[in-house]
Order: structure tokens, then C-alpha cells, then sequence
């Protein structure tokens, strides 16, 4: 049996925590995967205090400097992607290929980031006084607080922290308990890169603790938080009362629009990718279809052939394309809300409301009322709800008819109804012809509704923004 990994905190440039929780293998619940430390409010209080004094000489140091670590930083993480990959795998679940994805994406982010360094970061205006130029400047906010999930344990993180970072804050970021050894080794990355003591600090332990500290504490200006939007609706309510910037990436419930002049092949294809890939656990998955009459049951044939061709596993075992879901209660989730639709009258084309441990299967799910829980409730799990509409206006109001507003897809060759579809449908992210999940990491990402604070946008060069505030200067020339 593999020995497990050793999950740290990092605090004022030293790693250290003795393993007092165990974090088990969701694919092998015999084996313990992390061992990691539980902090408390003695532990954040001295993040913070470490990332206060580090940050005005971080902030200090040419933004080209300060590039150059987040660059290092990648190219460390290059360098161990494979041992990464394989930790992220045994303690969150994923598949091996899922989990060196996700490690490019930090990768990435780290580079692109990095590379900013070099990059403008104000701009130049005619004013209407003579003899006078105006320009702006970004300045760092100083502290942030960064809280992130499951199940990116590390791509969400690096895109928390990598734009903080460049703009000159220092980092106290509260990693989800369950896969903690994935930001151990975001945070040795950084700490090998050269990243002075202080500006990022990473500390173990409850949301409810560590995650409640940093939202209350004043010295810190702004807090961004990827989870529940249960959870974000009241770390919201706690910054707002102290007047600190918030940045929240909360629920989904994403719908995707199949019209009759869809090839029902490609559609499924679209749909499959959305809802089971990463065994559903991912806020942009597919979770609700609404299909025109026309290419219904070719779609519903195609969709129940692709759920089939997933082969649940150990995400370290070849042939594995499916790993289990992270936990007890996510698979609790999952069962009730598959077993309820099935009570409820829904028809299952593919899969049911067992499991093998923690391996749950694809679920399709039909003739499920656009009111049942199944087509309203973020549920996290590979389980796809198709519903019937008459046309495309009826497929739109539907998909609206939520509140939440992360991702949405349409299926068409008709570029009116796409281009209408992009035009009307709330969401932050829409993709034509294309899986609701997976983005580009250089642009926008964010939702509306109760997806997010529709404040600030995350990933690209807009991420800046959140950690920055502008000055506006005059300058008159005699």
C-alpha cells in the first residue's frame, strides 16, 4: 500500500503541522491518501499577521520580479506534475488524465500570470486642462483571503492566488479539508520559487473556523470564495458589514438547448462531456437538457449509448474513465436525488440510484417534471436530466427559469437561434456546440444570479481587477 502524503500548513515561509486528520482514498476507502493539520484561529491569526508584514515590500518589488516567481513557480510545478497528478488522484478522485489536466491548468495560470509582470497595468488620457496628462494606476489591496473547493484542489486555487499575487498582495488562502496535499504542493511550488516568507500562507483546517477568521478579521481587505452559494451568500453578508471587497463563485444548475436542427450524434457528444466528465463534479456541468420533438429520441439513443461507454475505477488503473465521487456525502446527494426522481415518476434510460462504494455510474434521467428537484437542485454528480419543450422560445424561458446563471449551452446549426440564444440567456458563460464545462484560462469566467456576486470576474487579465484598486493622477507640466 502506498504510503500517504504529508499535507502541511505555510506560514511565514515555514511548513510545518503535525497529521491529525486522515483523508482517505475515495477509490479505495482502505487506504489513507493525505495525512494532514487542523488549524484554527491561532494558526489564521498568524497567517495573517505574516502576510501584513510581507506585503508592502512584496508589493514594493518590479511587478517584473515578482512575474518572475509566478514563472518559476510553473516550471516547478512542470517538473512534479506526475507525483502531483498522482496526489491529486488518490485524495480528490479524478482520473489520472483529469488530474494532469488539471495540473496544466495551474501550470498555466502560473505562466500567463507570470508573464503579466511585463505588461502594462494603467492607462494614458487626454485631459481638457492645458498642460496636464492624466493616467491610472493599479494599486494592491494589501491582504486577501482566498477559500477554495474540492474538486479544482489546485487549478482553483493557482487562479485565486497567481492574480493576487502579481498585483502585489500577500495570500492567506484556506484549502477545502478534503483534499488538502494538493495546495501543499501549490504552496512548496511557490516556496522553492524564492516567494518571500509571508506573502502566501496557507492554512489547514474548517471553513467554519479558519474560513469565518478570515472574512471577520480587518486586516483583510477582500476575501474570494469558490463553494456554496449558501456559504458565499453569508461570507458575503460578514465582508459587507466591514465594507471588505468580495468575490464570490458560488452554484450551477446548467442547462443546455437541443433543437431539432441539431445532429443528435453531436449533441450527445456535447452533453456527455458536460455532465459526466469529472464524474459531474464540476459547478459548469450539465445537469438539465431541454429537447425539441424533432431530435428527441434520436438525442435520448445517442446520450444513453455514450453513458454506457464510461468505465468506472480507480483513476490510477488504465481503462478507468470515470473515478468515484469524493465522498459519503456527495454519493448520499447523489442517491437521493436519482431515487426521489425514480419516486417520483422520472424514467432512468441509463443508471439507477446504486453504487459500488464510491463509484457512482451515468445517470440519465427522463420524463422528470420541470419542477422536480432533479431539474432545479445543484445536485454534483454524473446525473443528466432531459425534459421535453415545444420550440425554441419555450427551451430558452425554461433554461432561464433558475436561479442560478453560471454556464449554458445551446445545440444548433442555426446561427439566428444561437446567436439569439447568446444574446437573452442568463448566464455568465455560453457555449454553442460546445460542453458547458471546460474553459480557456485567458479569459472572463463568472456567473450571474445566485452563481456569484456578479461583482468581479475571475481568470484573464480582468482577474487583476478584484485585487486592485485604480488611482487616478494629474499631473500639470509648467
Amino acid at each position: 500500500m502506498t504510503s500517504p502524503a504529508v499535507a502541511q500548513h505555510l506560514i511565514a515561509g515555514e511548513l510545518f503541522g503535525d497529521a491529525g486528520k486522515e483523508r482517505r482514498n475515495p477509490a479505495r476507502p482502505g487506504e489513507v491518501a493525505v495525512l494532514a493539520p487542523v488549524g484554527g484561529t491561532t494558526e489564521t491569526d498568524a497567517a495573517i499577521a505574516a502576510a501584513v508584514d510581507a506585503q508592502s515590500a512584496w508589493a514594493a518589488t518590479p511587478a517584473p520580479v515578482r512575474g518572475a516567481v509566478l514563472l518559476k513557480a510553473a516550471q516547478l510545478l512542470t517538473e512534479r506534475k506526475p507525483q502531483i497528478a498522482e496526489d491529486l488522484v488518490r485524495e480528490e478522485g479524478k482520473t489520472r488524465a483529469e488530474a494532469e489536466g488539471e495540473v496544466g491548468r495551474a501550470i498555466g495560470v502560473f505562466q500567463f500570470f507570470g508573464s503579466l509582470g511585463w505588461a502594462s497595468s494603467g492607462s494614458v488620457f487626454s485631459s481638457g486642462m492645458p498642460n496636464t496628462t492624466v493616467t491610472t494606476r493599479r494599486e494592491a489591496l494589501g491582504v486577501v483571503g482566498l477559500i477554495t473547493p474540492w474538486n479544482f484542489p489546485i487549478a482553483i486555487p493557482a487562479w485565486k492566488t497567481a492574480p493576487a499575487l502579481i498585483s502585489g498582495n500577500a495570500v492567506v488562502l484556506k484549502p477545502a479539508e478534503i483534499t488538502p496535499m494538493s495546495a501543499t504542493h501549490l504552496a512548496m511550488a511557490l516556496h522553492d520559487a524564492g516567494l518571500p516568507a509571508g506573502v502566501f500562507n496557507v492554512v489547514h483546517g474548517r471553513g467554519s473556523v479558519v474560513g469565518e477568521a478570515l472574512a471577520r478579521d480587518p486586516r483583510v481587505a477582500a476575501l474570494s470564495f469558490t463553494g456554496s452559494t449558501s456559504v458565499g451568500l453569508q461570507l458575503q453578508q460578514t465582508l459587507g458589514a466591514r465594507r471588505a471587497r468580495a468575490q464570490l463563485e458560488m452554484g450551477g444548475k446548467n442547462g443546455v438547448l437541443v433543437l431539432d436542427d441539431a445532429d443528435a450524434k453531436k449533441a450527445a457528444n456535447v452533453v456527455a462531456a458536460g455532465a459526466f466528465s469529472l464524474t459531474g463534479q464540476a459547478c459548469t456541468a450539465t445537469s438539465r437538457v431541454y429537447v425539441t420533438p424533432g431530435v428527441r429520441q434520436a438525442f435520448l439513443d445517442e446520450l444513453t449509448a455514450l453513458a454506457g461507454t464510461y468505465v468506472p475505477g480507480d483513476g490510477l488503473d488504465a481503462g478507468t474513465t470515470m473515478g468515484p465521487v469524493v465522498s459519503d456525502a456527495q454519493l448520499n446527494q447523489d442517491v437521493s436525488a436519482v431515487q426521489d426522481a425514480a419516486d417520483a415518476g422520472a424514467r432512468l434510460l441509463y443508471g439507477d440510484a446504486s453504487a459500488d462504494g464510491l463509484h457512482f455510474a451515468p445517470v440519465v434521467a427522463t420524463d422528470v417534471a420541470h419542477d422536480s428537484p432533479l431539474a432545479t437542485d445543484e445536485i454534483f454528480g454524473p446525473v443528466v436530466a432531459v425534459l421535453d419543450v415545444d420550440d425554441y422560445e419555450s427551451g430558452l424561458a425554461a433554461i432561464n427559469d433558475s436561479p442560478y446563471g453560471l454556464t449554458a449551452g445551446i445545440c444548433t446549426d442555426s446561427l439566428t437561434h444561437s446567436t439569439d440564444f447568446a444574446s437573452r440567456v442568463q448566464a455568465g458563460v455560453v457555449k454553442v456546440n460546445r460542453p458547458t464545462s471546460g474553459l480557456d484560462l485567458h479569459v472572463p469566467f463568472g456567473g450571474v444570479k445566485d452563481s456569484s456576486s456578479n461583482t468581479f470576474r475571475e481568470q484573464g487579465h480582468t482577474a487583476t481587477e478584484f485585487y486592485t484598486w485604480e488611482k487616478t493622477v494629474y499631473t500639470g507640466i509648467e
